[in-house]
């Protein structure tokens, strides 16, 4: 064959290499490369070990999802969740001929007398009723004082119309949410920078992960954003995620410190991360992240770096001036581009407050939604929530104005004193449990080191001595988040929990509500999936009349 003729031939091929067949390759290439880079990423940030346990994990769910869509498994499976709910209706729905239901909208409305009496009858019909002001609920309500409690409801009572939707008619309530942001940063070191009131602290995370997705998004034109989070960091990041759209990396925690593994936090670290999370203190065991670590991977990367400061809230902020160790959390670490906080947890204010704190106002601005063209004028919010309780914002003012510094500073020496008496009595005198990590603050939480004592089997002895504790997983552990009301219950507890745990040596394993429930979501692969319909029923179940 002359050189001639293969020329000849070589024209004809590119002939046929039409500019579509081009792009054609080279959108598959992109694709391949993309998806390459995907893998890469993952496997760099969970590494091949436990990737290929995520994927095993995965395989056997769909498996399972498979054999509970069989007719057989699918009626038995049924059956049991029917019991189920129907065991989670009892506990929360009143039931009986007495019970009242209040359906439809009376004829005529009812007296104050009548709805003061109904309401008290509520409470009482109910089997769930706890009487929280017995000191033996972890968290929930964190109560100020009957005098501070008089100040909210006279402030609720004051402002119950307001709306800080519209400043021009309510500039008091715009100017007490301005001052309540304003101490909040100053408790957390950082005067001039900016934040919003939110509803909780849920909405104050979704919010900052809404705002460092904008942001990276505007100033870094990253349109698959990824978040880097402990283990142990709230679910409220992983919900922000989900609605928002964002990949998340989860982190192990050292199973020793519990703090978040550094070097893992920085290998899962991308060019689509937009930001990391340390917690000070985290909900299931009250340890504090490194902090000062944690931001120094932010200033680097540049990206965001959230403090989840909910539950250590008015607390945090106290410890040194209270006599308490405690290492930088706060503003004052480069690195933090956003705090949230609970008003509404250690700050004694109304349930239904917290603030989200930004390092400047630049930042904040990327939390906003602003709609410049609705035809019902210019719409522009600062956060999810349109029209908000100016009744809220003024209770969590009033409750901030009484306290004080020296109110809130005592509140935290007494509630973290009596943490510490917990933490050390369980370590001396009840040899079968442990203490998770080395807590800060107000919450201590304990697991068993005895083979034959299930701590599941200790919360449900514990709940029937009146105490509501939290069990939490990974490991499998029980934890008291100590407010006001429980300082007074120290020995009580410690007494009931030495008692407990002698119960449930004696007591055959796998009964009780606690095993049930919790040990069934880190069994196997039935385990989230069967927890996760009993959560959907429990969340139905509020909602029924």
């Amino acid at each position: 064959m002359t050189n001639q003729t293969l020329v000849q031939k070589s024209k004809i091929a590119l002939n046929f290499n039409t500019p579509l067949d081009t792009l054609k390759t080279l959108l598959f290439v992109y694709v391949v490369l993309t998806r390459a880079l995907k893998i890469q990423r993952h496997l760099r940030a969970r590494g091949i070990v436990p990737t290929l346990r995520d994927g095993w994990a995965w395989t056997a769910q769909q498996a399972l999802l498979l054999v509970l869509r069989l007719p057989s498994t699918k009626k038995k499976v049924e059956t049991e969740l029917g019991k189920a709910r129907l065991d989670i209706e009892d506990k929360l729905v009143p039931k009986g001929d007495a019970v009242v239901r209040h359906l439809s909208l009376p004829e005529k409305g009812n007296s104050s007398e009548w709805i003061s009496d109904e309401m008290v009858k509520m409470d009482e019909e109910s089997k769930s009723f706890t009487d929280w002001r017995h000191g033996k609920l972890s968290g929930a309500v964190y109560h100020g004082g009957d005098d501070l409690q008089k100040i909210i409801v006279a402030a609720f009572e004051r402002y119950c119309v307001s709306n800080p939707l519209h400043p021009d008619v309510f500039p008091a309530v715009r100017k007490m949410e301005a001052e309540v942001v304003s101490m909040c940063l100053r408790m957390y070191n950082n005067p001039n920078g900016a934040g919003v009131t939110t509803s909780g602290g849920t909405e104050s995370i979704i919010m900052s992960v809404k705002t460092h997705r904008e942001w990276a998004r505007a100033t870094k034109g990253i349109t698959e954003p990824e978040m880097v989070i402990p283990s142990s960091a709230h679910a409220a990041f992983d919900k922000g995620a989900a609605y928002f759209g964002i990949k998340v990396y989860t982190i192990p925690v050292d199973p020793v410190t519990r703090r978040v593994n550094l070097k893992h936090v920085s290998r899962a670290i991308n060019a689509n991360t937009i930001m990391i999370v340390g917690s000070a203190i985290n909900f299931p065991d009250g340890c504090q992240d490194d902090i000062v670590s944690l931001g120094k991977l932010a200033k680097k990367n540049n990206i965001g770096l959230h403090v989840d400061c909910c539950l250590g809230s008015f607390i945090m902020p106290f410890l040194e001036k209270a006599g308490f160790p405690v290492e930088p959390f706060d503003f004052r670490v480069e690195g933090v581009t956003a705090i949230s906080c609970d008003t509404h947890k250690y700050g004694f204010a109304p349930k239904g407050n917290s603030v989200i704190m930004y390092r400047d106002a630049a930042l904040r601005q990327h939390q906003y939604y602003v709609n410049p063209t609705w035809m019902g004028g210019v719409y522009a919010s600062p956060s999810i929530a349109g029209s908000r309780p100016g009744a809220l914002i003024a209770g969590t003012w009033a409750a901030m104005q009484y306290m004080g510094y020296d109110g809130y500073l005592e509140s935290c020496r007494s509630i973290v004193g009596a943490a510490k008496i917990i933490a050390e009595k369980i370590k001396t005198e009840i040899p079968e449990l442990y203490i998770l990590g080395n807590p800060p603050a107000s919450v201590v939480a304990f697991a068993s080191q005895h083979p034959d004592v299930k701590i599941y089997e200790v919360g449900d002895a514990m709940s029937e001595k009146g105490w509501h504790l939290n069990a939490l997983n990974d490991p499998a552990a029980l934890h008291i988040a100590c407010t006001r009301l429980t300082v007074s219950h120290v020995d009580e507890l410690i007494a009931d929990l030495k008692d407990s745990v002698r119960q449930a040596k004696l007591k055959p394993s796998g009964k009780g509500t606690m095993v049930t429930l919790y040990g069934l979501g880190k069994s196997n692969a039935v385990g989230p999936t069967m927890v996760g319909h009993l959560a959907t029923a429990f969340l139905d179940a509020l909602y029924k009349a």
